[in-house]
């Protein structure tokens, strides 16, 4: 049986490949750059601005408010989306440190 080899990488290891997973799609990155035009916005607006199905879209969403790039609240029937800001300082800060460390190729 295969073992998980996660508890191997420090925390903050995990937490950079969890965001870089989540950011690698384009759809993804799109979703992000609208809620940082808007502020906020409702999924169905969010949908309009995609050439995605609801439910794709749908699946973007959530995996953006797993790694918690995003925020969402329920609204009636609708869910409004924006981004969390303590996350993408956080995630900043990492990626920062992560590229600061990293020296230049000879």
């Amino acid at each position: 049986m295969a073992v998980s080899k996660a508890i191997e990488f420090n925390e903050k290891e995990q937490f950079l490949a969890d965001l870089a997973k989540a950011l690698a799609h384009p759809a993804r990155i799109k979703i992000l750059q609208i809620l940082v035009n808007k502020n906020v916005c409702m999924c169905g607006d969010i949908v309009d601005l995609l050439p995605l199905s609801q439910s794709t879209v749908s699946q973007h969403l959530r995996e953006l408010k797993r790694v918690g790039l995003i925020k969402g609240e329920i609204e009636g029937p609708k869910t409004c989306y924006c981004l969390n800001p303590e996350t993408i300082q956080r995630a900043r800060e990492a990626f920062d440190e992560l590229f600061t460390v990293i020296g230049e190729c000879c």
